[in-house]
């Protein structure tokens, strides 16, 4: 049996650092394509009802096909390891062998493709509410890579407004979020204590707003009228390209050629934040993938060298510039990483990405890792955008955190009152 282990403690440029003790553990290089999702269509941070199924896969490009292993542990609101054991939150047990794969059919790049469903034969059921890590790892008991979830009992309701900044030096570049929660069955006695709230912007943990009390309440109702405190900058539209027949320059994709896999070059991206807003729909930074021409998209689609061109001629001194996005989980690293060549004057990257229709932007990166994800977008007011706030409880002498109720919002409703 595996040990439990705490994956390590890494502070993040967040809104709440308290909230970003546990870090999920980014994958190496040769996992790609981690595709995390409950009952959504596409992949993102899954949050699911007690019963519903989970299901995550992933491909490994080192043609091994290597033996991995599953754990999930329960967590608190802050992400400590809480007091529940195994059993009290697992009907089955973990600590076992992924044993659904395949192998890739007609592709260039080889690899294998891991799928692993939620309830299984050994993990029949999830009975608890709260945070969650399902981690990965090899036979040899190293930790491959992590990821978060979420599983929620609907006992409250959450109702989500999103408004227009009232903040005169943001106006025109940040959105609020506001909301009430209301819970006729469950008495919320001292909710400064014994509630916490999550609001998330595109299911993105990393930026989450985390430290929100009940500013009053009426009846059973929380009320959450915040301002400054629970307002993102608004952003802009994700770019996108889609490569669904790789032999073809489709959306965004100015030349292909081929090498040892198919190479795919992008049409040169400028700078965002001095343009005026312009509505182009987009999945908020989510990718799906797909091949136009496979019948098995899993193992079929091809692995294809995106080449990424960025215009852009503001003095970023040493601070560096980024791909962004849900293609790895947020994740900043080097195969997300713009290099200045100064021949073309431009910032270029070149990545492998699984065949598909993916969103992306550009950020800058400061030296303490924190971001600034509108200093080449823009930030605006009228940028479509998802939020999700979720609403944890522990009642006095309880031993874990409960997630009791989901609110969503869109901006495109959003309110300038």
């Amino acid at each position: 049996m595996f040990q439990k282990i705490l994956f390590g403690l890494l502070l993040l440029g967040t809104p709440s650092l308290l909230f970003s003790q546990l870090a999920e553990i980014p994958a190496p290089n040769y996992i790609k394509t981690i595709q995390f999702k409950g009952t959504s269509a596409q992949s993102e941070l899954p949050i699911i009802r007690l019963g519903e199924r989970l299901q995550l896969s992933f491909d490994a490009l080192n043609g091994e096909e290597e033996d991995f292993y599953y754990t999930i542990t329960h967590h608190n609101f802050d992400w400590t390891e809480s007091d529940l054991s195994k059993s009290e939150y697992l009907d089955g047990f973990d600590d076992v062998r992924i044993e659904t794969y395949e192998n890739s059919l007609n592709t260039l790049q080889i690899f294998s493709h891991y799928t692993l469903s939620i309830p299984n034969r050994e993990t029949r059921r999830i009975t608890k509410s709260g945070n969650y890590l399902l981690s990965i790892f090899d036979s040899d008991n190293n930790p491959i890579f992590s990821r978060k979830f979420m599983v929620i009992e609907e006992i409250a309701g959450v109702s989500v407004e999103i408004r227009r900044s009232r903040d005169l030096n943001f106006i025109d570049e940040k959105q609020t979020v506001q909301f009430t929660i209301n819970s006729p069955s469950l008495l919320l006695i001292n909710p400064k204590q014994t509630v916490h709230t999550l609001v998330m912007k595109n299911s993105n943990l990393k930026t989450a707003i985390t430290n929100l009390k009940p500013q009053y309440t009426i009846g059973n109702e929380l009320i959450y009228k915040y301002d400054k405190e629970s307002s993102f900058w608004g952003g802009n539209e994700f770019l996108s390209f889609d490569n669904k027949d790789v032999r073809a320059a489709g959306n965004n994709i100015s030349r292909i050629s081929v090498s040892d896999v198919y190479e795919n070059y992008l049409f040169t991206d400028i700078g965002r934040f001095n343009r005026p807003y312009t509505y182009n729909p987009d999945i908020n930074g989510n990718f799906v993938v797909r091949n136009i021409s496979a019948n098995n998209q899993d193992i079929e689609a091809e692995y294809v060298r995106l080449h990424f061109n960025l215009q852009y001629f503001e003095d970023i001194g040493d601070k560096e510039i980024h791909l962004y996005g849900n293609f790895n989980n947020w994740t900043i690293d080097g195969s997300t990483y713009m290099k200045y060549d100064p021949q073309s004057d431009t910032y270029r990257n070149s990545r492998l990405f699984k065949q598909g229709f993916y969103n992306y932007k550009y950020v800058v990166v400061n030296r303490d890792g924190s971001i600034e994800p509108g200093a080449i977008s823009g930030n605006f007011w009228q940028t479509e955008n998802d939020y999700t706030v979720l609403v944890y409880f522990r009642d006095l002498g309880a031993r874990y955190d409960r997630i009791i109720g989901m609110g969503r919002g869109n901006s495109t409703n959003i309110t300038n009152n």
